[in-house]
């Protein structure tokens, strides 16, 4: 550090993420970059100050899916704490804890959600539906095991939840 210069993950955000479950399937939001390769991520997004984890899941759900409450079979069930310290394009990063929920549809719910999600700093995604067992090779952000949890009977053990933590050895954006 030089001149008053921050070191890189001074700051830490929250973020919040769901696996949304409908059947074999998960949805994902797929982009792709301007040198042709595809990525996926998990709805979600950054928890705002002061706003409560349930709340800031409920708001990115309904803003990047078109998902209420209603829409769910139970509340979203916690299943993972992923910590990222990874390089990306851009200023200094922040440290970001990616808290990562479980949520299943009500059955026909999927018909009414949106195809896609517009947003202002990535631009526009397609919001796809991919049977889970196919996740397993995609380039997914945050990088979560998906297909572990698509039992909905499958229960997380709280030792487990703290996934391994990622740096730029670990991880590579694309």
């Amino acid at each position: 550090m030089t001149n008053g210069e921050l070191p890189a993950f001074h700051r830490i955000k929250i973020r919040v993420a769901a696996l949304v479950f409908d059947g074999q399937d998960v949805a994902l939001i797929r982009r792709t970059n301007d040198r042709g390769m595809t990525h996926y991520s998990l709805p979600g997004g950054n928890v705002e100050p002061a706003e409560p984890l349930p709340d800031a899941l409920q708001r990115e759900l309904e803003e990047e899916l078109g998902l209420t409450p209603e829409d769910l079979e139970s509340p979203p069930g916690f299943t993972w704490l992923l910590d990222a310290m990874v390089t990306r394009p851009g200023s200094s990063p922040p440290r970001k804890l990616h808290m990562v929920y479980r949520v299943r549809l009500r059955p026909d719910v999927r018909t009414k959600l949106k195809t896609f999600e517009d947003d202002d700093t990535v631009g526009r995604g397609d919001i796809v539906w991919l049977p889970y067992e196919e996740t397993r090779d995609l380039d997914v952000f945050p990088p979560v095991p998906i297909a572990d949890l698509a039992d909905s009977d499958r229960r997380v053990d709280a030792s487990s939840a703290m996934l391994p933590s990622l740096n730029d050895s670990n991880f590579r954006w694309i």
